[in-house]
């Protein structure tokens, strides 16, 4: 299992991941198959943080049966939490 580092790391990779995929439109997802290979997670720490992220309200997950993301979208508050850390990057 990862370190708490590893696992801040995994769900900050996925958040970034899908607002640069979404584009801030929360309609729009990634599948789990392709978060775990652009982004190289072990599959039970991208399950692990896809079900973290959903816990806060940050993501939503359709699950495959294995319980492995399926689809993954931002919720509106996951786009808020990007796009206000975007603006303090400027």
């Amino acid at each position: 299992m990862a370190t708490l580092h590893e696992r801040q790391r995994y769900r900050r990779q996925i958040l970034q991941a899908l607002y640069t995929a979404a584009e801030g439109n929360r309609l729009l997802g990634i599948t789990g198959a392709a978060l775990n290979h652009d982004l190289r997670i072990p599959e039970q720490d991208l399950a692990a943080a896809c079900s973290y992220l959903a816990g806060e309200g940050l993501v939503t997950v359709d699950w495959e049966p294995g319980n492995t993301p399926a689809m993954v979208s931002l919720t509106h508050q996951g786009i808020r939490l990007m796009e206000a850390e975007e603006e303090k990057g400027d």
